[in-house]
């Protein structure tokens, strides 16, 4: 589940262990700040003055700190490591209350779970009250529940997954969501369509459907066309993508659209394609498909030229090859 991955990466960053957390190599500072004697200036006050503090035996806040930031060091992170692994690492260290316990629920505005095989998201989730972007992308997700999701959530991104019904995500969806990435999953056209609309997405700015198998265009831009922010829409890499007036109908259809398939749309493209969408017969259900063979091995090429002597009666010999492709 997505709980199990997250505990799991807060394990690994040991966020309650030296040099982060709380210890005999800080305890006086922190104990200090609860008690502050006459004089004392606490976390975030003059560093200087901080480095004086330092009792015999601790260490200081930029020792800690060095610790965690030279390659060098036994307690450095792993170069892949994300940078908000290494943000709350130094929070741990200049405030490990912030990250203790149910604490450490608050301070997550990102979470990112890349590759964990997770199967599920739980209701776990919700302890992250204030999320406000989820990564679950190249996971084993099949099925996504909207409760389990905090309302909070801005973006979502589920690319590489096994998602292939959209029902049980629309049934409460977060209502401020900007981004949704389903790219790389099972989602089937027309049975989808209806979950694209902005009933269910009323703030959403960019959309990636690619690489899923949504077939029919012309139903898919009745429903896309409600979403009034929509400016970014990624469909590439399905069969309506195939259709040679696809990139034309969906630039005059979708007239608030910016990009489309990661390539801009500019003015002269809009005036190149404009009445189009009002033309909906010049949608076919057939595609042009070009193939290019590259290199055959084991198969004389019919291209060579025979070299023969002049005068020669032997015989010419051709080849010549078909080749079928079943879709």
């Amino acid at each position: 589940s997505v709980s199990a991955a997250f505990w799991e990466d807060l394990q690994r960053l040991g966020l309650q262990d030296f040099p982060c957390g709380l210890g005999s190599w800080n305890k006086s500072r922190f104990n200090a700040r609860r008690n502050p004697p006459r004089g004392w200036l606490g976390l975030g006050a003059d560093p200087a003055r901080q480095e004086e503090t330092v009792l015999l035996g601790e260490e200081s806040p930029d020792a800690l700190m060095e610790l965690l930031h030279d390659r060098h060091s036994p307690w450095a992170l792993p170069t892949d490591c994300s940078p908000q692994d290494q943000h709350l690492r130094e929070m741990a260290v200049l405030a490990p209350e912030l990250v203790h316990g149910s604490n450490v629920f608050r301070v997550f505005r990102s979470l990112r779970i890349i590759d964990k095989r997770v199967e599920e998201v739980d209701e776990g989730l919700l302890q992250l009250d204030q999320l406000e972007e989820l990564i679950l992308s190249a996971n084993h997700i099949s099925r996504i529940t909207s409760a389990n999701l905090p309302q909070t959530l801005k973006v979502l991104e589920l690319c590489c997954n096994a998602v292939a019904d959209l029902q049980d995500l629309c049934a409460h969806p977060p209502p401020e969501l900007q981004h949704l990435g389903l790219g790389y999953n099972r989602l089937c056209g027309p049975s989808q369509d209806k979950y694209l609309t902005a009933a269910f997405w009323p703030n959403l700015v960019s959309l990636d459907l690619s690489f899923n198998n949504f077939t029919d265009l012309l139903g898919l831009v009745s429903q896309l066309s409600s979403l009034q922010k929509l400016r970014i829409l990624v469909l590439q890499g399905n069969p309506v993508a195939l259709i040679p007036t696809y990139r034309g109908f969906l630039v005059d259809s979708l007239t608030k659209l910016s990009i489309l398939d990661d390539i801009h749309i500019g003015p002269d493209e809009r005036h190149q394609f404009h009445g189009l969408a009002r033309q909906p017969e010049l949608i076919r259900s057939e595609a042009r498909v070009v193939v290019s063979i590259g290199k055959i091995k084991g198969v004389p090429d019919p291209s060579t030229c025979q070299q023969l002597e002049v005068g020669s009666e032997a015989p010419v010999i051709t080849y010549s090859y078909c080749v079928t492709y079943e879709f």
